[in-house]
């Protein structure tokens, strides 16, 4: 399993051209009143979005993929997070704020079809999928080390999550669900861009884990994508 083979290789993966690592200013700046009104603003966008759009039949394997996928957004955001704390760098601010708007479109969903919310009452770090939880260990442990790590780790869980989207917009035929899920990946590959770019700067190149080098680099080489969320 692919995730199994990260965690053993430890995001083996990054090619560090450059040795050793700036931290940064380790200072936390609070968290920007606006952030909660922009998330809810967002949601409200995607929430009329999703009313033109009657439900339909849900499969086991999708009614799977939004719990998961509620999950694996929350892990992107309490790790960005805990890396900010420790990094005070904005990138990690910034990209966690907007995974908080990618929880709150896959909760619309699972509201919308009546499914459990595995993100409802867990705190920071905490994940009922026992696989979240083993991923969410190893890349804070990674990402703990050094900022080069932190922003490998960064790329890395978009990485994987542009390829679990992809696998799960491929086995629905809900538009419904297509919908918030193309919109995740469009944030998804701004949040590479954004990760590379800082990785760039410290002369470090990422190689893609999950998704084909040829999709790494179309993503890179184009420019940031608009209307997502």
């Amino acid at each position: 399993m692919q995730r199994r083979t990260f965690l053993n290789t430890t995001l083996g993966a990054a090619v560090l051209a450059l040795t050793g690592c700036g931290g940064g200013d380790s200072t936390v700046a609070a968290t920007p009143a606006s952030t909660d009104a922009t998330s809810a603003t967002a949601t409200a966008a995607l929430s009329t979005q999703l009313d033109a759009l009657p439900p339909s039949d849900l499969s086991a394997t999708e009614a799977s993929a939004l719990v998961f996928m509620r999950e694996e957004e929350k892990l992107a955001r309490d790790v960005y997070q805990l890396l900010y704390t420790q990094w005070g760098q904005k990138v990690f601010s910034n990209i966690a704020a907007s995974e908080q708007q990618h929880m709150d479109a896959v909760a619309l969903l699972l509201t919308r079809y009546n499914l459990p919310d595995p993100a409802a009452a867990t705190a920071t770090g905490v994940f009922q999928d026992p696989h979240v939880q083993e991923l969410f260990n190893a890349l804070m442990a990674q990402g703990q080390t050094s900022l080069i790590a932190a922003l490998t780790v960064g790329a890395t869980i978009e990485d994987l999550d542009i390829q679990d989207l992809q696998t799960r917009i491929a086995a629905t035929d809900n538009a419904d669900i297509a919908l918030v899920f193309n919109e995740l990946m469009k944030g998804s590959r701004n949040h590479m861009r954004a990760f590379i770019s800082q990785l760039t700067k410290q002369g470090v190149t990422y190689t893609p884990q999950y998704i084909t080098q040829a999709e790494f680099d179309a993503i890179i080489n184009s420019p940031t994508e608009t209307g997502a969320i």
